[in-house]
């Protein structure tokens, strides 16, 4: 629960034979875990820091720190500059030799991914490393924003080290963001190889860089698709999309996934959410339908998240109805698992099918399947507009049930969620 937004991790099979999950954590950008002093928070769209029991009279060490402050955001400023304008050398000048190996790797990362917007925002006060006279911790917020020179950036907070230069404070070192909301981007730890379509941005390592023209052309298809299903504004600027190896699986956004994860979307903020497939576990035919499923996800969910639990079959509904891509439900490869949860533990209630953290596969599979099914029945007898409008008024408008369906269907909720059940039970039948 964050700020009183219920935002779990969701996971579904794909397929059972791959034994592949995925998840989508709907989760805002968050903060490094290592602040020295204070308290972090969000306020009005901005990161703040503040200093417990800070008086109302400046006393001299703050006035040192804003003094500080002034000089390690020009600092930032002229980085940033160079960094739109592709000075390297520029980029590295105010730091000292030490961290240069880092910033020439992340400045060519950025760089591949086509930065177009990229600010450093004080977040605070700098504050004073114990044990290292001279030297100061500065959190800072940055905002980023990928081909699109007109996009809403994308914010991450990341700690930033910096040693007493005279005029001129340098930087020591530029943490990684240890959030336990989001984790640490790619391209704050990773060199990376970059193609980029009309609608996506792919990335993955330059070990696994040969995969990039397949998967560029499977995610633009998937992109098309999955344009299709915004529900409120427009269509992604650009789908973020990262290809990790076995290394970069376990450290890209924190890791530490279940083995039989097959891929996850992260919410990153700016109403961008930036997807990771797992190289080791996709199946050998590829990743359309991960793509379409994922992407779905980016196109139609809000950024703060969605009520709960409760909305998981819709959520997770709709987005395996567009990765199925138009198949036969008989076709569906969920359709065993789907028969083994209705003929045993399932109670007949949508809102109650979300599965456990610890579910065996076969159950998270039949999970997805009961929501891929229901949205089925919706959008085959009201077609797909009128489905995602209930989806938005639930989803979106945090609407209750009843509600939704008589504003978007015309109908009871009791009636159509009975429906619903009974599609899904003769499906599976």
């Amino acid at each position: 629960m964050t700020d009183g937004v219920h935002q779990p991790s969701l996971r579904r099979l794909w397929p059972l034979w791959t034994g592949l999950v995925v998840f989508v954590l709907l989760l805002g950008c968050g903060v490094p875990a290592l602040l020295v002093v204070g308290v972090v928070r969000e306020a009005g769209g901005r990161a703040t820091v503040g200093r417990i029991g800070a008086s109302a009279t400046e006393d001299p060490a703050t006035a040192v720190a804003r003094g500080l402050t002034d000089r390690m955001t020009a600092q930032l400023q002229r980085q940033s500059t160079a960094l739109l304008g592709g000075d390297r050398a520029g980029f590295l000048a105010v730091a000292e030799p030490a961290a240069q190996t880092d910033l020439r790797r992340r400045f060519a990362a950025l760089r591949a991914l086509k930065v177009t917007v990229w600010r450093a925002e004080p977040s605070g006060l700098p504050v004073p490393v114990v044990g290292k006279p001279g030297e100061w911790r500065f959190l800072v917020r940055f905002q980023y924003c990928f081909v699109a020179p007109d996009c809403r950036p994308s914010p991450v907070l990341i700690g930033t080290r910096w040693r007493e230069n005279g005029a001129q404070p340098l930087l020591v070192a530029l943490e990684e963001s240890k959030s336990a909301e989001t984790g640490t981007r790619p391209w704050e730890i990773s060199e990376l190889a970059v193609a980029i379509g009309p609608r996506t941005i792919v990335a993955t390592t330059p070990a696994l860089r040969g995969k990039l023209p397949g998967l560029l052309a499977q995610a633009e298809a998937a992109a098309r698709v999955a344009d299709g299903y915004v529900v409120a504004g427009s269509p992604p600027d650009r789908y973020r999309i990262f290809y990790a190896g076995r290394s970069e699986w376990q450290r890209w956004y924190g890791g530490d996934r279940p083995q039989w994860t097959g891929g996850y979307a992260v919410t990153v903020g700016g109403g961008h959410h930036e997807v990771v497939l797992n190289a080791d576990g996709l199946p050998s035919g590829g990743a359309d339908d991960l793509l379409r499923h994922e992407l779905t996800h980016a196109a139609s969910l809000p950024e703060r998240g969605y009520p709960g639990k409760t909305t998981w079959w819709l959520v997770e509904g709709l987005a395996e109805y567009a990765g199925a891509g138009g198949q036969p439900v008989d076709r569906y490869e969920g359709l065993a698992q789907v028969r083994k949860l209705v003929r045993s533990s399932w109670d007949g209630r949508l809102e109650g099918i979300t599965p456990a953290d610890d579910a065996p596969a076969d159950r998270v599979g039949g999970s997805y399947g009961v929501g891929y099914l229901a949205v089925r029945h919706l959008v085959d007898r009201y077609g797909p507009q009128r489905l995602l409008a209930f989806f938005k008024a639930v989803v979106h408008e945090r609407k209750a049930f009843p509600v939704a369906a008589e504003q978007a269907f015309g109908e009871q909720w009791s009636t159509l969620h009975d429906e619903c059940v009974a599609y899904v039970r003769a499906a599976a039948a």
